[in-house]
């Protein structure tokens, strides 16, 4: 290892991964537009983000999104090998003066120590812990899913599947006057994080009156019962990804005569109405300010080291664990 050397977390095939000595530099030359000068990192902790990583790890990135699926600061090409991720909150160690041992997040793989232009890192807010922070790209497409969305005052909201995006963007629902917001998850293990950030919780829910459900579980079975839930003239927002998973949908029934909506979210875009005075950057620094809530800190239930993380993933992507977010320590 030499002083430009590192190590960070490759998948290298199906349910397989390892720890790969790689260049502090090589993400330089895929920064694309982010702007500035180089700056120098140190990790502190990086996040999974379990859906769509263990979907990387096991194989099941469609080929026709092997470009759109890519990371910001990805290395390598899908299937494998490839360096993938993008929830690490990192120490500067050479930069500007302003920034200079200030933590920060970057949209940036599993990686010891990393380079990458000025303009795509986000001082964390004072105080703000870490561990907190690796939520920010998941806060990120919690919001994105809300501008999607379009809630409004006193409107009855279901979000079906509390991982971590289905419980932030229900803990952000919660939050708009006169909503009634119900969290829906089979997993009985769900009920205690969503009751801490005070949401009502159920495994089963048969009103059918809601105006928006909110579809974050990944299974098909949970898109159907979202579109059953659904009042005149309802919406279903998909911010599951299956990747080259099969999602049959139930258009019989009261599709047609309720005139039900299904519409995709998906963080890599911003909606229209948001584009002329929102950009990427705003939208960053929006889901940072909103993770200073310290009740968050429940979301992030589960750790281990840098150097365990290909053992980590395997039990993720296989069922084997069934954290939340998954904290990795370097």
């Amino acid at each position: 290892m030499t002083a430009n050397t590192t190590q960070a977390f490759w998948t290298t095939g199906p349910l397989s991964g390892e720890l790969r000595p790689t260049d502090v530099d090589g993400s330089l030359a895929g920064a694309g537009t982010n702007p500035g000068p180089p700056v120098r990192l140190r990790s502190l902790c990086s996040g999974i983000s379990r859906g769509t990583e263990t979907l990387v790890f096991r194989g099941n990135v469609p080929r026709s999104q092997y470009q759109a699926m890519r990371a910001p600061f990805q290395q390598g090409d899908f299937p494998w090998p490839v360096k993938y991720g993008y929830a690490n909150v990192a120490e500067v160690v050479d930069g500007p003066d302003h920034l200079r041992r200030k933590p920060v997040f970057c949209l940036y793989p599993h990686q010891q120590e990393y380079r990458v232009p000025v303009g795509a890192v986000h001082p964390l807010p004072e105080g703000m812990p870490p561990r907190r922070a690796i939520l920010a790209a998941n806060m990120e497409t919690a919001v994105n899913g809300l501008w999607d969305a379009a809630p409004r005052v006193g409107d009855r909201i279901a979000v079906i599947g509390c991982g971590v995006v289905g419980l932030l963007v229900a803990w952000l629902a919660s939050r708009i006057p006169g909503a009634r917001v119900i969290a829906i998850d089979i997993n009985e293990a769900r009920r205690q994080p969503a009751e801490a950030l005070g949401l009502a919780f159920t495994t089963d829910e048969s009103r059918d009156d809601h105006d928006i459900v909110i579809h974050a579980s990944g299974k098909a079975e949970g898109l159907n019962t979202a579109l059953s839930m659904l009042g005149m003239e309802g919406r279903v927002i998909e911010m599951s990804w299956y990747g080259t998973g099969k999602a049959p949908v139930a258009l019989g029934e009261a599709f047609h005569s309720r005139r039900l909506t299904i519409r995709s979210s998906q963080v890599g875009q911003i909606n229209p109405q948001q584009q002329p005075r929102h950009g990427y950057r705003d939208r960053m620094a929006l889901a940072l300010s909103l993770l200073q809530a310290p009740e968050l800190d429940v979301l992030v239930n589960a750790e281990s080291a840098f150097e365990d993380l290909p053992r980590t993933l395997f039990e993720l992507a296989t069922g084997q664990r069934d954290s939340l977010c998954h904290c990795i320590r370097y």
